[in-house]
């Protein structure tokens, strides 16, 4: 895959016509959309993202979202479209549009084919990326990096990934795969990522990596307050909104995950201020959130560490597009990878779901 030119962005465009069909698809959630020619979502859908282990049964959920966003909208709004958008975690193949194996969705996913089906059943082009790299496109189009040329996102959410925008285009690599910036080590003798290695930031400061070490620790007896919020649950799960919550009631445990996260990112954050020289960095996710200022602040702090004195003057700010950044970076998406090459042949855009 080559690096797109990312200039020209959609935003410049006026209007409240849908132009693309786009997806979301999360390791929660699986989100759809019509993104109009301002880049606005219109006629949402949302669902959780199938976890049985069936490739089919994931397809088939976002084959009926995009036909419920699609029904959705008028005959002459359908006859218009440019395509469809796919934002979904990866690593995958963009140029194919094969998941490789997602860690956050499990062992069943690998080399899951999602834009043929999609091309195939609603007869429109149809583009995948890997859903940083999306929000990416999204946060320069419309939100916090728009018109930068030397820019990171990250998002910092169930997973860490991290898009890369250099001299004004996405960095895509060798092989398509440049931006996994959540498995970059940050100790080498860290805990477990959740794709088996270990001390890679997605370990420390995730919604999963969080999650996981919080259960270590109930395991261990080390968090009456993480223990307390296990049997409150009923199923004995944790999520990293528990950890935060144990640390605002003084839990010791949850404290030092929550700082040591912090830490892991500010550190992070530092080698790629040091490996990229951007501009800015963007932060998004729900844990990033969650965090708030405590996680952009740690970052800023590291940033005078930065080896070059000129990098020093890089910001971290926050995302500014929230929930939708992925749904809104497919409009870009299409219109780089696919308006140039025409709609496909075939028997145009179906409505219905699966039969």
């Amino acid at each position: 895959m080559i690096a797109q030119d990312c200039t020209g962005p959609a935003a410049d465009r006026g209007g409240n016509d849908p132009r693309v069909l786009a997806v979301d698809l999360g390791a929660t959630k699986l989100r759809a959309a019509a993104i109009t020619a301002a880049g606005e979502a219109i006629a949402r859908r949302e669902t959780p993202t199938p976890h049985d282990g069936s490739p089919q049964a994931l397809v088939g959920s976002v084959v009926d979202l995009l036909s419920a966003v699609a029904a959705d909208l008028a005959a002459d709004a359908r006859a218009g479209l440019l395509g469809i958008g796919v934002s979904a975690v990866g690593p995958l193949d963009a140029g194919r549009g094969v998941l490789l194996g997602p860690p956050n969705l499990g062992p069943g996913y690998r080399g899951l084919e999602l834009a043929e089906p999609l091309r195939t059943h609603f007869g429109l082009p149809t583009a995948v990326e890997r859903d940083t790299n999306v929000a990416a496109l999204a946060e320069r189009a419309y939100g916090a990096a728009r018109g930068c040329d030397d820019f990171i996102y990250l998002t910092v959410s169930t997973g860490v990934g991290g898009g890369v925008f250099s001299d004004g285009r996405l960095l895509a690599g060798a092989r398509g795969f440049a931006g996994e910036l959540g498995h970059v080590p940050v100790a080498l003798d860290g805990p477990r990522c959740g794709c088996g290695h270990p001390g890679h930031l997605e370990a420390f400061c995730s919604g999963t990596g969080l999650a996981r070490r919080a259960r270590e620790a109930v395991t261990t007896g080390r968090s009456p307050a993480l223990a307390e919020r296990a049997r409150e649950r009923g199923d004995g799960e944790l999520d990293a909104i528990d950890v935060v919550a144990a640390e605002a009631v003084g839990d010791a445990v949850a404290s030092a995950l929550v700082a040591e996260a912090i830490e892991a990112f500010g550190a992070a954050v530092l080698g790629f201020l040091n490996a990229f020289d951007p501009e800015l960095i963007v932060v998004g996710g729900g844990l990033a959130v969650g965090l708030g200022d405590r996680l952009l602040d740690a970052a800023n702090a590291k940033a005078a560490y930065a080896l070059a004195p000129p990098t020093r003057s890089a910001r971290v700010v926050a995302a500014a597009l929230g929930d939708d950044v992925g749904l809104r970076g497919c409009l870009p998406l299409v219109e780089e990878r696919v308006s140039a090459a025409g709609r496909d042949s075939g028997p145009g855009i179906r409505t219905e779901a699966r039969t």
